[in-house]
């Protein structure tokens, strides 16, 4: 990700609660790609972005599945004849 989106990203992670430090991978190039880090110290970081993002998408799926379709107790289309009369 580039600075702006960068910026986008650390907004959206303090607004969630998501831990992470957004910064660039080389402190020194600014327009260079951006990650999501455990801690701002460059001596001792860890890349943690795969980790943000999925934190990000739990964050948004639904807390319980979609229940499975039930079956219906008896035919679902088909005719309806009426009884037989045998005075005809």
């Amino acid at each position: 990700m580039d600075a702006e989106q960068a910026r986008q990203v650390d907004h959206v992670l303090r607004q969630l609660g998501i831990p992470g430090v957004v910064a660039p991978e080389d402190p020194e190039n600014l327009t260079g790609p951006w990650r999501v880090f455990d801690k701002a110290d460059q001596a001792t970081r860890k890349d943690t972005t795969a980790d943000a993002l999925a934190a990000l998408a739990a964050k948004f799926r639904p807390s319980t599945p979609d229940p499975a379709p039930r079956r219906q107790s008896g035919p679902t289309r088909g005719f309806v004849l009426p009884p037989k009369k045998d005075d005809e």
